[in-house]
């Protein structure tokens, strides 16, 4: 036991100082929060968690989450340690370009890495995003004697994370959902960037998180790691609460002169500090990335034994598929990535003349397709009855319900958009969460992280424009359309009316590699008759001729609301023998996809007059325009007002969309 307990001291003092040297060689990072937090890691990693190094997408695995991301260090130490795809070099490159040691942990460029974090209190909201997939898979798939799906989810926290508001979303939520398959470490160092935390932040966490309903420990000292391991342990057995267990550690533990200072929380401890460090650990001084052969046999160990786990798991699976031939042939389809046949067929079609806003066209297809479409989960931030999102065949998600479709986040869209990437990053899930397109501007944080992890939540936002009318300026989005197309690798989609509402969800179950934005009307819009006009289908191109005539003298542009507004404006210009093309641009991303060819054929280089009517910025228009067109756009707030009065005063008219285009004519 002796000997075994000495094993671990130097186990837990190598992964420190590996993230000390690599911090140090790359000379920047962040030392402090690995040195102290080490122990914790450490007993996570060798004694409780359930991963297989060889098989990091192993499905039952417990996910791990540094939700205080910029310790990355500390988990890229495990993840060299314990056998991941991740070389000593590797550690070598911290923050080098290239490099698979990113400054903060990247999903997808990391081996083991299960979620991008960096920007605290994300990691603990994806967390919750993560425990509620597990609820619901165990729910669809798990059946008496086969608990396929039983992972836990661990995270370490840092007081930064606990300071961010998202993360009091979240653990509301989860303590309200019950989610005790939640085990969050507290990384206790009483270190922010400006100093001792208590110069901003003297709350009690403990006792903040006890009436959130989690169960709450708390161990004194952070190099206790029998303490810790007593703790997990009641954590683990807690299976109706979410669990916090507040860890007091110092930062830079082991640093003689930096040991609890805010100057080892960002920066290196410099080439003599870093001496010091190896000799208060009884390391060669002169000695760096020093791994002993007995350290690196007994992580490797640890990581070996989740081989075996997956090994019982896989022959669990095998006598699962023969006894729910059905059901483990549905999970196979969602390891594979595939979607249920025929489920396309389920979209409804629209008849042309009616009136139905776009929210409601959404809502209608979203009924439509559920059925065939089980993954398809989701729900709005106390908007349902306005977004049109609820399922209208199936339960609530609740404590008591696991196998409820339907969500409700409450007012708390910042956490909604966070646990819906936790759940994006679970197969099998297509998750969805609508609120008004203003409200986008809470949820930046998560729809960004979406995009550089190239994960496909929906996000629905309705409500799109000055056309919501009497709400006014606090409501009307007018800056919210350019600024999401802003982010890269985001695919935003502004339907013109029902039948291109039901293309674009669509686009968006189809979509693999990014977040889909919806944005629709509250307002009624007219069903386009699609015999008159081009098939909706067209909007998977991004932009496509809706309404074309002979020799057209220039090109109308529009998306959403405005684009039954720019046909009624071809038919005006007509009866004064003006010929206007009419092109429906719901997407600006999925047209950027789009071959030369085509773009050719949608804009052509010779036809150089062109309106753009959006009810939005016009930021960004000027590329389709060009320098002989214009733009009818949003250049101040809307008002508080009948949506026909705010129509005609910010020129979304026939009229004022007539004149504009003569206006090009004559230059």
């Amino acid at each position: 036991m002796e000997n075994n307990s000495k094993l671990e001291e130097l186990a837990i003092n190598t992964v420190r100082l590996l993230s000390v040297d690599a911090v140090q060689k790359a000379n920047s990072g962040h030392p402090g929060m690995p040195m102290g937090a080490a122990p914790m890691a450490h007993v996570l990693y060798s004694k409780f968690m359930n991963y297989n190094p060889k098989n990091s997408h192993w499905p039952n695995r417990d996910r791990f989450i540094l939700s205080a991301g910029h310790g990355c260090m500390l988990q890229y130490s495990l993840l060299y340690l314990t056998g991941y795809k991740l070389t000593l070099d590797d550690l070598k490159q911290f923050r080098q370009l290239n490099s698979k040691t990113a400054g903060h942990p990247e999903y997808g460029l990391t081996d083991g890495i299960d979620v991008t974090t960096g920007p605290l209190g994300q990691g603990f909201a994806n967390g919750v995003g993560f425990a509620i997939a597990q609820k619901h898979l165990a729910a669809r798939f798990n059946k008496p004697g086969f608990d396929l799906f039983d992972y836990k989810i661990y995270a370490i926290c840092s007081d930064g994370d606990m300071m961010e508001g998202v993360t009091s979303e979240a653990a509301s939520i989860a303590g309200h959902l019950e989610l005790g398959n939640l085990i969050y470490l507290y990384d206790d160092n009483h270190i922010s960037i400006e100093g001792s935390t208590d110069i901003a932040f003297t709350e009690d966490v403990a006792k903040r998180f006890e009436a959130y309903n989690w169960h709450v420990q708390v161990v004194e000292d952070g190099n206790d790691i029998n303490a810790i391991e007593i703790a997990v342990r009641n954590a683990k057995a807690e299976t109706q609460r979410p669990s916090l267990i507040k860890v007091r550690t110092q930062i830079a533990y082991g640093s003689p002169n930096k040991v609890n200072s805010a100057g080892s929380h960002g920066s290196p401890l410099g080439a003599d500090e870093v001496k010091l460090v190896k000799k208060f650990f009884g390391f060669d001084p002169e000695k760096s990335f020093y791994v002993p052969d007995e350290v690196l046999r007994f992580y490797h160990e640890a990581g070996e034994k989740g081989a075996k786990l997956e090994k019982e798991w896989d022959e669990l699976f095998k006598a699962y598929k023969e006894k729910f031939p059905e059901l483990a042939s549905a999970y196979e389809e969602i390891l594979q990535g595939k979607l249920p046949k025929n489920w396309q067929s389920k979209l409804p079609v629209f008849d042309g003349g009616d009136k139905l806003a776009t929210r409601q066209a959404s809502g209608k297809v979203l009924n439509a397709i559920a059925a065939d479409l089980p993954g398809l989960i989701g729900g709005a931030a106390d908007l349902a009855p306005s977004t049109d999102t609820n399922l209208k065949e199936y339960d609530s998600f609740t404590s008591e319900k696991r196998d409820g479709r339907n969500f409700h986040f409450g007012i708390r869209e910042h956490a909604m958009g966070s646990i819906l990437n936790g759940m994006a990053l679970t197969k099998g899930l297509i998750p969805y969460g609508a609120t008004f397109l203003i409200f986008s501007e809470y949820m930046r944080p998560p729809i960004r992280l979406a995009a550089i992890m190239k994960i496909r939540p929906v996000f629905v936002y309705t409500h799109d424009s000055i056309g919501l009318g009497e709400d006014g300026t606090t409501h009307q989005p007018v800056e919210q359309l350019i600024s999401l197309r802003s982010i890269p690798n985001i695919t935003l989609i502004r339907p013109a009316d029902a039948n291109e509402t039901s293309q674009a969800w669509r686009v968006a179950v189809e979509h693999t590699d990014g977040p889909v934005v919806l944005v629709l009307t509250r307002q009624a819009l007219p069903v386009l008759d699609q015999k008159k006009y081009a098939a909706a289908t067209g909007l998977e191109k991004g932009a496509y001729v809706l309404s074309d005539v002979k020799s057209p003298e220039l090109i109308l542009i529009a998306t959403g609301s405005e684009v039954s507004l720019i046909l009624d404006a071809q038919a005006a210009l007509e009866k004064e023998g003006i010929a206007a093309r009419v092109v429906s641009m719901p997407s600006w991303e999925l047209f950027e996809k789009q071959s030369a060819a085509y773009k050719e054929s949608v804009f052509p280089k010779a036809l150089r007059k062109r309106l753009a009517v959006e009810a939005g910025s016009p930021l960004g228009w000027h590329k389709y325009v060009t320098d002989e067109g214009d733009i009818i756009g949003m250049t101040t707030f809307g008002e508080s007002a009948p949506a026909a009065d705010l129509y005609k005063v910010f020129g979304f008219t026939v009229d004022h969309v007539v004149e504009k285009a003569k206006g090009l004519l004559k230059k």
